[in-house]
């Protein structure tokens, strides 16, 4: 045989795609597991020509499924971020756009069996410990895709998983403001540095000299705002303790403008050497509880409400994104917990092959 044949469920999950595995289908050792990853989304060609992957870091992530050992959660949910073209796998971050299709995912896998009308999984992110409850729709014990709910970067409608995130704050840095400051000043440009779902690095879209309402490929074809950027990441990482990020995609980089069509606050998001097309759905945690939180660079840009929980509207490239924010102004800001509304569908299943001289399976 030249070839390993490794079983798979392509999923959409919310603004993302990729495969998703069984971890015991998987390497074990991590070097050979890069290699198999590599393979399999075709890594070093801008249209990943010889895998699975899209030519997009939306499509170039992967999912890899087991049950989980820890004594509240059903899966354990391991997430990477494979480059478009270079060699090169991410396990840091995890991705809540992925998440979305853990639990449908999970029951096509046979790992969860399907309740009456709605399955409550437990799910928790191996990469970051963050825990999610996400209910997926199984009426007579049947997994859906079809239905209303609609999100924007996603044609046409499917049926809702709804995403309450627990328990993610600091998981990456330790600290909910890593630097200790809820503004830093790089390079002339304010930031807040904040660490929930996904550690970001958040700044003020007019500090930059832009409107904060352009499209992604807008943004993606400024370069000299893509350079000034990156090097705004890389120290903020320094001052967060996260070190060298050069080779990193964490942390990520958000701006922020006032709302202009009636939703909280607008916002962009950076992959980040490249413009999300819609919004992440860790991105979208971090951002609105940047824009919940007297003193960050969102002051000024929106009127905040007072009461919790509170519906935090993000307009982002492709439309809006709704976060319901769980949280306490007793004395500081604190978050309790965030829910996102999410769809996702089946698109293949099967082996997906690679090079047996790359790893020849179990």
């Amino acid at each position: 045989m030249t070839q390993t044949g490794i079983p798979f469920v392509f999923m959409r999950g919310g603004t993302s795609r990729g495969p998703y595995f069984r971890r015991c289908d998987l390497p074990e050792d991590q070097d050979t597991l890069v290699k198999v990853l590599l393979a399999t989304i075709g890594s070093g060609h801008p249209l990943n020509i010889d895998g699975i992957g899209g030519g997009a870091a939306v499509t170039t992530k992967v999912a890899m499924l087991s049950p989980s050992n820890d004594e509240w959660a059903d899966i354990d949910y391991f997430f990477a971020q494979v480059s478009v073209e270079h060699q090169l796998v991410d396990f840091k971050p995890t991705c809540g756009n992925i998440l979305s299709a853990v639990g449908p995912a999970a029951i096509e896998m046979s790992l969860v069996k399907p309740q009456e009308n709605e399955t409550e999984i437990r799910i928790r992110a191996v990469n970051t410990g963050a825990r999610i409850l996400a209910r997926v729709q199984t009426p007579a014990r049947t997994l859906v895709y079809g239905g209303d709910a609609s999100i924007a970067g996603v044609p046409g409608s499917a049926a809702p998983i709804a995403l309450q995130f627990m328990e993610i704050v600091g998981k990456i840095t330790g600290s909910f403001i890593p630097t200790g400051n809820l503004r830093d000043t790089i390079e002339g440009i304010d930031v807040t540095c904040m660490d929930v779902a996904m550690p970001m690095v958040i700044a003020r879209a007019s500090d930059f000299g832009l409107s904060g309402y352009e499209s992604a490929s807008e943004l993606d074809q400024n370069t000299e705002f893509f350079a000034r950027m990156e090097r705004i990441r890389r120290e903020a990482a320094r001052k967060m303790g996260m070190g060298d990020v050069r080779q990193s995609v964490t942390p990520k980089f958000g701006l922020l403008a006032p709302a202009k069509a009636n939703g909280t606050i607008a916002a962009r998001y950076f992959m980040p050497w490249n413009t999300h097309p819609s919004m992440a759905v860790t991105g979208a945690q971090c951002l609105a509880a940047c824009a919940l939180t007297p003193g960050s660079v969102a002051d000024g840009l929106l009127t905040r409400p007072n009461s919790s929980p509170a519906n935090v509207v993000l307009e982002h490239a492709s439309g809006t994104i709704d976060v319901l924010v769980d949280f306490d102004l007793a004395e500081t800001f604190t978050l309790k917990s965030a829910g996102i509304l999410r769809t996702a569908r089946k698109l293949a299943d099967g082996r997906i092959y690679v090079p047996s001289v790359i790893w020849q399976g179990h």
